[in-house]
């Protein structure tokens, strides 16, 4: 046998050329080997052509499965459900997942007059306008404050804005004899202190300029004035230091003046205390009614001793940070911030009938008797309207 007749048997096919081991099927091996034949794509049908007959397919019939052995046991056959059509969708782009795509402009512009229109109310477009004017103006410092760095624009807009829905919806607030406010001109309000955080000034100065439109400024302790931030606050607002220089300029200027002579022995003292005004110092604020020749409102305030019950205090903390009183309430320190969150209690508020100063001369608010008598009638005033109120009021937080 020569070179060119010799047969070539490959390795590993038991001998015989051809397929490796003779079966009628490839090995699992010759399987993976071999590449994966693509069924053809099936070509459309021809359309019909206008006055040839249509060429039927014939039928291929198929064949008949074999019969089941009855000894076999039969598996259930599950429920064949028509399969819903999947929609046809385009590939999705990176513009496409965007959390803003897809949405046309005048949405966006219609959510912006609806959510426009429930914050301002129907008159949204003056009252925006209104509001962007008042920006530009505070960024280019075209606003003006008074000597005492009194900010009316930012008082009226900013500060008041802020504690009226507490006032209104938090403490409820009922004012009573707010027509004993002088429309005009210079008076002097004086008012029990409580509360243990000074609440109750920031709700008077709301309840009055929302009920005559008059500013009042509160005569503040030199604590107000040493802490960062507050100050600047304070002063923005109206306040000014509690001393009879101020006062007397204010009243003189027609200013509608507030004080409240408990200082902090009124609104540090225990829940035992409640409602039994201390000591209203000097008279200092009856004495500058008094050179001034202005009314004197009292004002009684019931409902603020509920919102921090004072149940403690911490003294040789307290000097140690150079604070009056260090506070232990039901809920602070023990609930961290959420303790100072004031109590929903009912307020009342009413002003008494003016006391009248114009009738005594200026040399008389250097005799100490009748700044005492003052003092004492202002005093007993708004002791005993207290008690009427407490009377009149149903509950703590009704």
């Amino acid at each position: 046998m020569s070179e060119h007749d010799a047969q070539i048997i490959p390795i590993g096919t038991s001998g015989r050329p051809g397929r490796g081991t003779g079966k009628a099927k490839p090995s699992s091996a010759a399987r993976s080997l071999a590449p994966a034949k693509s069924k053809p794509a099936r070509k459309p049908a021809p359309a019909p052509v206008p006055g040839k007959p249509a060429v039927e397919r014939p039928t291929v019939e198929r064949p008949t499965p074999p019969a089941s052995d009855p000894a076999e046991p039969r598996r259930p056959r599950a429920s064949a459900k028509p399969a819903s059509p999947e929609p046809q969708t385009s590939a999705t782009t990176a513009s496409d997942r965007h959390p803003l795509a897809g949405i046309p402009v005048g949405d966006w512009l219609g959510a912006f007059q609806q959510a426009a229109a429930e914050l301002f109310g129907d008159e949204w477009e003056r009252r925006l306008a209104e509001f962007l004017a008042f920006l530009r103006r505070r960024l280019e410092g075209g606003y003006t404050v008074d000597e005492y760095g009194f900010d009316q624009e930012f008082t009226e807009r900013f500060f008041l804005a802020a504690l009226r829905p507490i006032a209104e919806k938090w403490f409820r607030i009922e004012v009573r004899g707010i027509e004993n406010i002088p429309t005009d001109g210079g008076a002097l309000v004086v008012s029990n202190h409580s509360g243990t955080v000074p609440v109750d000034g920031l709700m008077t100065m709301v309840a009055i300029h929302d009920r005559t439109g008059r500013f009042l400024r509160p005569l503040g302790a030199d604590l107000l004035f040493k802490m960062p931030m507050v100050s600047s606050m304070a002063r923005k607002g109206g306040a000014t230091l509690a001393c009879n220089d101020d006062a007397e300029r204010m009243l003189n200027d027609g200013e509608l003046v507030g004080v409240w002579p408990e200082g902090f022995k009124g609104i540090g003292k225990q829940w035992s205390e409640r409602y039994k005004l201390q000591r209203f110092g000097r008279g200092g604020f009856v004495s500058a009614a008094l050179r001034t020749g202005v009314p004197i409102v009292p004002l009684s305030v019931v409902g603020a001793e509920e919102i921090y019950p004072l149940v403690g205090n911490l003294p040789s903390l307290a000097r140690l940070l150079g604070m009056p009183y260090i506070p232990i309430t039901p809920l602070f320190p023990w609930l961290g911030p959420l303790g100072l969150v004031p109590l929903p209690s009912k307020w009342l508020l009413e002003f008494g009938e003016p006391i009248r100063t114009d009738s005594y001369g200026e040399a008389e608010a250097e005799d100490p008797m009748l700044v005492f008598n003052v003092t004492d009638q202002v005093r007993e005033t708004i002791q005993q309207t207290l008690y009427t109120l407490l009377l009149d009021r149903q509950s703590v937080f009704g």
